[in-house]
């Protein structure tokens, strides 16, 4: 309940929250972007202009504005807005809150909004405490996540809630997000003026993150005493540069953007595309990866996208692996450097891969095939019976037409060979060798 000094406690509680807390939205109208979220017509602006939200869990990236949305679902519906911390908060802190909410809705009518940030660190017996809350509307649950809640949140907590996506930012909008704050008196009051080359960097820096953007302006402002409205100090692109020397891009091992990135690395290894691979390789890299996943990744991309199209692939993979095995960060980085540029510029052919999938199918699917007699063991009685098997070294060229397959099956109905590189040179080769000799001349 407010109280006399609750104004007064707020006051000074702004002063020392940092700028992206301070720019926080106090109204639908003043969220920047997610127009598919909470755009005109979407679901959950008309359940909070309309009062009637029900359960929610927002699900996206860093600073896309998840937090931001709860504060504005506080403003402006007439439920009691509470939070608790999915990363200090207990089964216990869960059920007080849950028997308030009670008390409010028995005793007054009055419904309760409670805000879980970063949800997915709950724990199963935590997520499992909000279930019949949530199921009886004891509570409405907003939920905030940066893992995919599908596979971070409980199925029967995501099965009485609607999930909504939010995305990283546009460049537009992260630029309004920043011109807003050197203006707003809630930021820099206009005791600061940004460039336009400043403004550029902190947008790049970014990356679709309003709140880092926000915070790299504050950094950058904090290089130089404030001036005046009348005489604003100038942020410059050098200020911004020197405020955040390393921009951290995200990247979640073992979770979607993991994943996201690995399968860009592996398709633009097996596009052809060096200067792809050597990008999403460096991203990997720069969020920490363990190089012996980057190599292994290799290592399969090597016979699965290029096969005996360029046998020396799987040669190369294997060095890039030993060398992260062996050598390590900083240094093997140029080690995987090599070998992605060498598989991206290799020839490509998945017959290797293609060749297998279909002879497991035959093996799964197809009837028992009986060893010819001819290409069984010889070592046990009665072999000798087997029938002639032909040696290929007796024979000119090293081989012998000789039927090797089960009945059933004929020559090429696994292995396709494609029309590049080593792969083609053998497939050809192998056909002339085999042609039987032509009349000699003058005969």
């Amino acid at each position: 309940m407010d109280t006399l000094f609750t104004a007064m406690e707020n006051d000074r509680r702004a002063d020392v929250a940092p700028l992206a807390v301070r720019m926080r939205p106090r109204a639908l109208d003043e969220v920047v972007g997610q127009a598919e979220a909470v755009g005109e017509g979407s679901w959950l602006r008309a359940a909070i202009e309309n009062d009637t939200l029900s359960s929610v869990i927002l699900f996206g990236p860093a600073g896309t504005g998840k937090t931001s949305l709860a504060h504005v679902i506080a403003e402006s519906t007439k439920a009691t807005f509470v939070e608790v911390s999915a990363i200090g908060g207990t089964v216990s802190d869960l059920r007080r809150e849950i028997g308030e909410a009670e008390r409010r809705l028995v005793s007054g009518g009055l419904r309760t909004i409670l805000f879980v940030d970063e949800i997915h660190r709950f724990n199963r017996s935590q997520q499992d405490a909000l279930l019949h809350a949530v199921e009886d509307r004891l509570v409405v649950l907003v939920g905030a996540t940066t893992e995919n809640p599908f596979f971070e949140v409980n199925s029967a907590l995501i099965s009485r809630s609607r999930v909504v996506e939010l995305h990283s930012l546009a460049d537009d909008d992260v630029a309004r997000l920043v011109q807003r704050a050197v203006a707003d008196e809630r930021g820099l009051s206009g005791c600061y003026g940004l460039e336009d080359a400043a403004l550029d960097a902190i947008v790049t820096l970014a990356g679709g993150d309003g709140r880092g953007a926000l915070t790299t302006l504050e950094l950058a402002a904090g290089m130089a005493a404030p001036g005046t409205p009348a005489s604003p100090t100038a942020i410059t692109e050098a200020m911004v540069r020197a405020a955040t020397p390393h921009r951290v891009l995200p990247y979640d091992k073992n979770k979607d953007m993991h994943y996201d990135i690995i399968s860009a690395f592996i398709k633009s290894m097996r596009g052809s595309d060096p200067d792809a691979a050597v990008y999403w390789l460096a991203r990997m890299i720069d969020g920490g990866e363990d190089p012996k996943f980057i190599a292994r990744r290799m290592y399969i991309a090597a016979s699965e996208d290029i096969g005996n199209a360029d046998p020396q692939a799987l040669l190369v993979a294997e060095a890039a692996f030993r060398a992260a095995e062996v050598i390590g960060y900083p240094e093997c980085r140029i080690n995987l450097a090599q070998a992605a540029i060498y598989l991206a510029l290799a020839p490509k052919s998945n017959a290797a891969e293609a060749a297998i999938d279909a002879a497991l199918r035959e093996v799964r699917q197809g009837p028992v095939r009986k060893v010819p007699d001819y290409l069984r063991d010889r070592h046990r009685p009665g072999s000798e019976n087997y029938g002639q098997y032909k040696y290929p070294h007796s024979y000119p060229g090293g081989w012998v037409d000789q039927r090797y397959l089960p009945e059933g099956l004929e020559r090429g109905c696994f292995y396709q060979p494609s029309e590049r590189g080593w792969e083609a040179y053998r497939a050809e080769a192998a056909a002339r060798d085999r042609r039987p000799p032509g009349p000699q001349q003058g005969s």
